[in-house]
C-alpha cells in the first residue's frame, strides 16, 4: 500500500502549506488548540477551490469529551450535511457515550448522511477514551466505518504502538488504522515499519507571533512559554520532511 500523511490543518493557510509541502490528505479543523473543531465553510470552500487535496472536515462542536446532547447533536448532522454539498470527501468525528462506549445511535446518522455522499467515514482520537478498544474497532467495522485516528489510547502514539499494531494485525483487513498524537518525521517510518500500518497523521506545526496578543492588560494567549504570543500554524518544511522520511 502506498503510505500517506495526513497533515492535521486548522485554517486555510495551514492546508495551503500541507499542500505545498506535499500532502495529499488533510483532516481540516478549526480552533486546533481545542483538539481541533468543525471548520468555515469557507476554509473548505477555499481549500477545494485552490488545491487538489483530499479534504476530511472535523465535526466536532466543542472541546472536552465527546459525549453530546441531543442539541449538540443536531448541529453536528447539520455540519455534515453542509460539508458534504460543499465538496468534502469525508468527515472526522467521534460520539460516546458516558461510559466510554460508542453511542451507536448518534455514529449511525453521521455514517449515514456521509455514505449519501459517498464520503469517507473516519472515527477520530474520541477512540483513545473508549473502555474497550477491540470492541469498539468491532463495532465501528460494523457500522461502515472506513477509518481509526488513534494513539493507542496513550498520550502519544509512540506510547501507544504495541496496540496499534496489534489493531492493526488483527481489523486492517477490515479496516484502516491511522496512527496520530506526536507523530513527526522522527518517528513516522518507525511507526509503520513496526506496525504495518500505512498511513499517519502529524500537525507539522511551528509558532507566528502576533504582536497584538496580549496589550495593555489583556491576554488572547493559548501559547505556553515562550509562544504567549504566538499562534500555531503548518510548517511547508515539516511537512516535506516527514513526507520525504516515510517514502
Amino acid at each position: 500500500m502506498e503510505r500517506i500523511v495526513e497533515i492535521c490543518c486548522g485554517s486555510y493557510e495551514d492546508a495551503l502549506n500541507a499542500y505545498r509541502g506535499g500532502a495529499s490528505r488533510i483532516e481540516l479543523n478549526s480552533a486546533l488548540h481545542l483538539g481541533g473543531l468543525t471548520p468555515s465553510l469557507a476554509s473548505l470552500f477555499l481549500t477545494k477551490k485552490h488545491t487538489d487535496l483530499k479534504v476530511i472536515t472535523m465535526i466536532r462542536p466543542r472541546g472536552a469529551g465527546f459525549c453530546y446532547s441531543e442539541d449538540e447533536f443536531e448541529v453536528m448532522k447539520a455540519d455534515t450535511l453542509l460539508m458534504m454539498e460543499h465538496g468534502a470527501d469525508g468527515v472526522a468525528f467521534g460520539c460516546l457515550k458516558e461510559d466510554g462506549s460508542i453511542n451507536v445511535k448518534q455514529s449511525q446518522q453521521i455514517i449515514d448522511i456521509v455514505k449519501e455522499y459517498g464520503g469517507e467515514v473516519v472515527f477520530h482520537r474520541a477512540f483513545d477514551c473508549v473502555k474497550d478498544p477491540y470492541q469498539a474497532i468491532e463495532k465501528l467495522i460494523e457500522m461502515g466505518v472506513d477509518r481509526v485516528l488513534t494513539s493507542g489510547l496513550q498520550s502519544k502514539a509512540m506510547d501507544g504502538i504495541e496496540l496499534i499494531q496489534k489493531l492493526q494485525e488483527k481489523y486492517g483487513h477490515q479496516i484502516e488504522i491511522l496512527a496520530g498524537s506526536g507523530i513527526n518525521a522522527d518517528n513516522a517510518k518507525a511507526m509503520m515499519d513496526q506496525t504495518g500500518i500505512y498511513q499517519v497523521h502529524s500537525s507539522c506545526k511551528s509558532w507566528i507571533c502576533d504582536p497584538t496578543t496580549a496589550m495593555n492588560q489583556v491576554s488572547f494567549a493559548y501559547g505556553a512559554e515562550p509562544h504567549q504570543m504566538d499562534y500555531d500554524v503548518v510548517d511547508m518544511k515539516l511537512v516535506e520532511k516527514i513526507v520525504e522520511e516515510i517514502c
